[in-house]
């Protein structure tokens, strides 16, 4: 099969002929059809994260199962098919109470320690697949499709995790990028009141066309302002970093009124400050959130097959074109998702 090999950290993609999965016992195989990219994968390539190269990236697929090896009521060959990001054993208590992203067991990620989406084929454990619902025509729309898996599903984890109702006022930082546009569209799905912030101006009339009430710079002289005259001088009730560093954290802590909640999906990991004085007299939460549960991916499948979410992918390429879009993606140059037909 064709495969985008990464051959080391911060190295251009190769196009390459590798051997065809063949799945081992409880495993399947898909043909890819397309995944998605985004600035999760974009780590790796980076080297910001390091793997075991050579490797092959990407997990936001759209796919046929085209062989199985073992028992499965739940699929047969033909049937489409996503993929769920984490590698999980579905058998320690986080996993029996629907966290599976707390996973005792847990044995990484599609993408990172075993091979991903962007080649022909991907072989994956059974249960990591996920049925397309078949009023979904994904033929039509692939990486519409492909990134539901995260693009979609981690925002409305999101939602749940900190409990964010129609009478929340929420920031979204980082809101142009693949997550934070999405994270706009279920805010307004919700019916909650959400602005944008993000440091590419330009990006502000599609986060406004997308959720945001309006759009801001965090480096903005009247940034306190306007959440000021939005809040109406109750400051925001939740923050949601998907930037997550050490400046972005401490704005978002500092921005929040009384009962309020920051949610940091990822980042840099460095540490950062916050006022413990703000945090005791306003109750503050801060809230990690990892990507999303078997169930909440589900979720996610039936709102795009409902057409209540349409998920937001600006640039499409092939193979060849895979290594100019993750340059686009590292310098922050895509509105929404990206992704890569197959």
């Amino acid at each position: 099969m064709k495969a985008l090999l990464l051959n080391g950290p911060n190295k251009p993609f190769s196009i390459e002929t590798v051997n065809d999965p063949s799945p081992a016992k409880g495993y399947a195989v898909a043909k890819v059809l397309a995944c998605g990219s985004g600035l999760t994968i974009q780590h790796v390539k980076a080297g910001r994260i390091i793997v075991d190269y050579p490797k092959i990236i990407g997990h936001e697929i759209i796919g046929e199962i085209v062989e199985i090896n073992g028992k499965s009521n739940e699929y047969k060959v033909g049937d489409p098919v996503t993929a769920f990001f984490y590698l999980t054993c579905g058998q320690c208590r986080w996993c029996n109470i629907d966290r599976e992203t707390l996973c005792d067991n847990f044995k990484g990620y599609i993408g990172r320690e075993i091979d991903g989406g962007y080649a022909e084929y991907i072989k994956l454990p059974i249960e990591n697949f996920i049925k397309i619902p078949e009023s979904i025509n994904y033929k039509n729309n692939l990486l519409e499709t492909a990134v539901v898996c995260d693009a979609v599903a981690t925002p409305l984890k999101v939602i749940k995790k900190a409990r964010i109702s129609s009478f929340d006022k929420v920031g979204v930082m980082g809101a142009g990028g693949g997550l934070g546009i999405h994270m706009l569209k279920m805010l307004k799905l919700n019916n909650i009141s959400s602005i944008g912030i993000d440091t590419k101006t330009e990006k502000f009339d599609i986060c406004n066309q997308n959720g945001a009430e309006f759009s801001v710079s965090p480096m903005e002289n009247d940034l306190n302002n306007k959440i000021d005259e939005f809040t109406e001088g109750n400051d925001l009730d939740v923050v949601i970093d998907f930037v997550s560093s050490k400046a972005s954290l401490e704005l978002g802590a500092s921005i929040l009124g009384k009962g309020g909640r920051l949610v940091t999906l990822g980042g840099s990991g460095k540490q950062f400050l916050a006022n413990s004085a703000d945090m005791l007299v306003k109750e503050l939460e801060l809230i990690g959130s990892r990507y999303c549960t078997k169930q909440e991916l589900k979720d996610s499948l039936d709102l795009y097959a409902r057409g209540l979410i349409k998920p937001l992918v600006s640039h499409k390429t092939d193979f060849n074109g895979a290594e100019d879009l993750h340059h686009k993606i590292e310098t922050g140059d895509v509105t929404g998702r990206a992704g890569i037909l197959i």
